[in-house]
């Protein structure tokens, strides 16, 4: 990995957001990057990285204010770069809805920029970050997202000579990530009473720093075209609620638009191109429309050999053979989530 990482020039569009911060400190901490650019639209959240991580001569840190949206600004911030990743997005599902077009003008459009602008400029690997929702979406953020997924794939076939690769990584919400159920849960406690959309609900489970480093081995073994999906345990939503506030009361309230009863990362249709290793999936691309050799992929992407998924597989948070207990939630939630040591009084 060092040999990845050290003396490259990376640049992380959405740099300022929850994963693009874990990210800076894991690399700064673990490698000696020669640069490190934050690529993204918010003047103040730069401001604020800053005081921590300043854009100085011994810095390898510094700061691009610009839009996804913007192709000449991204070819600017691209100019001798070696790695990017992508993870500036529009997230929220509501504002996905009501505000359809704008969704795709930076995810979709945006994505496509992130491509042309990196192609140009000569990146050598780029890795897109993306999303359950994506699997068989059900709303317009994942729709987008699925689309992006699509043409980071395609990209890989339309290169021409450029020495590039490019890959997406798929994974689920992140465990306390702003506007997920586990802040809302710990908000709620104090009241007595927490709101359940469903109490079949489920969902799988990755911290910020089990994030991180997925994308970072995925950098060190990718070959452009995959899409990599980590193997995750799952949680039940009522063993959240008991994990919190045992003694709360449950008010089921009933699933939102767009939501889903579980979590799906690869669907039965993707598990036909999909190859299992020990502690990940890969989808394969189609090679109808880019060139694979899967019997090597299969044999040569890993330490140890993967194998073809089985006939009518799908990568399910209900249907998952891991799930998390309560103890097991509590303990993550008290390590990984912002406020979460609070648990530990009541114990």
């Amino acid at each position: 990995m060092k040999d990845t990482i050290n003396g490259k020039q990376i640049l992380i569009t959405g740099g300022t957001g929850s994963f693009g911060k874990k990210f800076i400190e894991t690399v700064i901490t673990r490698y000696k990057p020669q640069k490190i650019i934050v690529y993204s639209r918010d003047e103040l959240k730069q401001f604020e990285m800053q005081q921590q991580w300043p854009a100085t001569n011994e810095s390898p840190m510094r700061y691009f204010v610009g839009d996804v949206r913007d192709l000449a600004r991204l070819k600017m911030a691209m100019t001798g770069v070696d790695i990017v990743i992508h993870a500036a997005a529009l997230k929220q599902i509501p504002t996905a809805e009501y505000n359809p077009f704008e969704t795709v003008k930076t995810n979709v459009i945006g994505g496509q920029n992130v491509i042309d602008a990196a192609i140009e400029a000569g990146v050598k690997k780029v890795i897109a970050l993306s999303t359950d929702k994506a699997a068989a979406p059900t709303n317009l953020y994942g729709a987008t997202k699925l689309t992006s997924d699509k043409l980071f794939i395609a990209a890989n076939n339309y290169k021409g000579r450029h020495d590039i690769k490019l890959s997406v990584v798929r994974y689920g919400n992140v465990m306390g990530s702003r506007g997920s159920v586990i802040p809302l849960f710990l908000e709620k406690r104090k009241n007595g009473v927490l709101p359940i959309t469903d109490e079949r609900m489920t969902r799988f489970n990755i911290t910020l720093q089990e994030g991180v480093d997925f994308v970072l081995s995925c950098l060190e073994k990718m070959w452009g075209g995959e899409l990599f999906v980590p193997k995750l345990p799952s949680y039940r939503i009522t063993d959240i609620a008991k994990a919190i506030a045992p003694n709360a009361k449950q008010e089921i309230i009933g699933i939102r638009p767009g939501e889903k009863l579980h979590e799906e990362m690869i669907t039965i249709t993707d598990a036909m191109n999909t190859v299992e290793f020990d502690d990940y999936f890969a989808i394969m691309p189609n090679s109808h429309y880019l060139p694979w050799d899967r019997e090597r992929f299969l044999n040569e992407s890993n330490e140890t050999p993967g194998r073809y998924c089985q006939e009518g597989f799908c990568y399910n948070s209900g249907t998952n053979p891991n799930f998390l207990t309560v103890e097991e939630i509590r303990d993550l939630i008290i390590k990984h989530v912002p406020g979460g040591e609070v648990l530990n009084e009541e114990i």
